[in-house]
């Protein structure tokens, strides 16, 4: 049953009762994962007031952690989950998996405990639908071993185990420099929580997996399908639509788009968005992507010597892409970036640049305007809002 809160109720004088609610916030706090060769030490925090587009003072380090390059937060917002992007000629050579408790009051981050993850460069993660287990994309740089797809436990408290569960796939081999072995890039269930995505750059191939840990808790991942992309596109992130009918996939090495319709466990491409065509391999960095609230725009950010955000408007029948805008992120290497809640500004993680900027951003035609601010921080590499 759906549990609804109510707000007390005032009485002033002879005027009836009448309720109150809460005025919508205003200011967020920002998590900030980032790559620490450099000058950053892990985690960092940092509040965002909608109202103006501005930070609340400097970045403060939140956690102190290697290479916290993705951040997962947990539906409820009691835990943070953070890939350590550790492998051979960093640091620490192995790669790991880090929980925090978030404090509800305090929003500071305390340990809860950290596992490797059984791969190198670890990438990018994402929680099951139950919450069950945290899904860990090993991207692995080298050929030897390669990456892999890994599956935690994750028990009530947010305390990781060991991985129960690896799965590896066959490269392409079409570039010979990035695909002699495959390189998960990212893993994302379906809407329903039913099926679970693994895009692999190495292999230029999605790999669906079917999610049922009531057969098998030790290996809740059965492979059910194949989605084959174009050869040498690298496939990166995927993202669903709202209403689970339909997905976008940025290939990061072709900075192609792709689209599809979705329906129980299967990807079929409806369109195929070339966003630097023409231009040299060096424009070619296709990278994050995320849609508004409302469904109607889609952000791609593409890297390389291109450093652009590009605008989509979504159909909202066949969610294929119509180009609006391009601009520029006024940095270098856009890897990660946010709307904020009220969706009003754009804040873009520019890591070769080491700098967040800030971009007016129009609800209602999704266009993107000026520069609010710029803050320095070492190599951002995600950015995830506590709401």
């Amino acid at each position: 049953m759906l549990m609804r809160k109510f707000w007390p109720l005032l009485m002033a004088g002879s005027v009836g009762a009448m309720s109150v609610q809460a005025a919508p916030a205003q200011t967020h706090e920002l998590l900030v994962g980032s790559y620490t060769a450099g000058a950053s030490e892990g985690i960092y925090r940092v509040q965002f007031d909608s109202r103006t587009g501005h930070f609340a003072g400097p970045a403060v380090l939140a956690a102190k952690t290697q290479n916290p390059s993705w951040l997962t937060v947990s539906s409820d917002r009691k835990r943070l989950f953070v890939v350590n992007e550790n492998g051979p000629g960093q640091q620490d050579t192995v790669g790991r998996v880090s929980s925090y408790r978030i404090d509800p009051d305090s929003r500071q981050l305390h340990l809860i405990n950290q596992v490797q993850s059984l791969g190198n460069e670890p990438t990018h993660s994402s929680l099951a639908a139950d919450g069950r287990f945290l899904f860990v994309a090993n991207y692995s740089v080298l050929e030897d071993p390669g990456g892999s797809l890994a599956i935690l436990p994750v028990d009530a408290e947010g305390r990781l185990a060991a991985p129960v569960q690896l799965s590896a796939h066959p490269a392409s081999g079409v570039n010979p420099e990035r695909q002699a072995s495959n390189h998960v890039h990212s893993v994302v269930s379906s809407p329903d929580g039913k099926y679970v995505f693994a895009n692999d750059l190495g292999a230029d191939k999605t790999f669906v997996y079917r999610y049922d840990p009531k057969a098998n808790p030790e290996r809740p991942l059965v492979p059910a399908a194949v989605v084959e992309l174009p050869a040498g596109s690298g496939p990166r992130h995927l993202l669903f639509s709202a209403d689970g009918k339909h997905a976008w996939l940025t290939m990061e090495m072709s900075a192609q788009i792709a689209v599809f319709d979705y329906q129980d466990g299967q990807l079929t491409r409806t369109q195929l968005v070339d966003m630097a065509a023409g231009q040299p391999t060096s424009d070619k960095a296709g990278a994050a992507l995320h849609a508004s609230a409302d469904g109607k725009f889609l952000y791609v950010s593409n890297r390389g010597t291109a450093n652009t955000l590009l605008v989509y408007s979504i159909d909202p029948a066949t969610a294929r892409l119509k180009e609006i805008q391009r601009r520029s992120v006024e940095g270098d290497h856009p890897r990660e970036f946010s709307l904020d809640p009220s969706g009003k500004f754009l804040l873009v993680a520019n890591q070769k640049s080491n700098q967040i900027v800030v971009i007016e951003r129009d609800t209602q035609t999704g266009l993107l305007g000026k520069t609010v601010q710029k803050l320095a921080i070492d190599a951002p590499s995600d950015l995830k809002f506590l709401m």
